[in-house]
């Protein structure tokens, strides 16, 4: 049997608040060098995922996928956790 690819788009990032239930505020960030000086500047973006376990905590590094429209601003699915946050 051969496994199917998904062409589904992933990230990793940092949950910044688990305070709606079964959602998630995930915040990634990258690194992109500015156009003129040259620096490297961090850029983020935050999007909200959807947990329907509950199992995040503020601080725990999360990969997400890209799912159907579940809500309104809603279109990112957790599909594991990486590394929990010390509480």
């Amino acid at each position: 049997m051969s496994e199917t690819k998904t062409n589904k788009k992933s990230r990793t990032g940092t949950v910044v608040s688990n305070k709606m239930e079964k959602s998630i505020v995930v915040r990634v960030e990258r690194t992109v060098k500015h156009q003129f000086y040259g620096k490297y500047v961090k850029k983020s973006v935050k999007y909200l995922a959807d947990d329907p376990e509950n199992t995040c905590n503020i601080g725990d590094i999360v990969n997400i996928e890209e799912c159907r429209p579940l809500s309104k601003k809603k279109r990112w699915r957790l599909r594991e956790i990486i590394r929990q946050a010390v509480v």
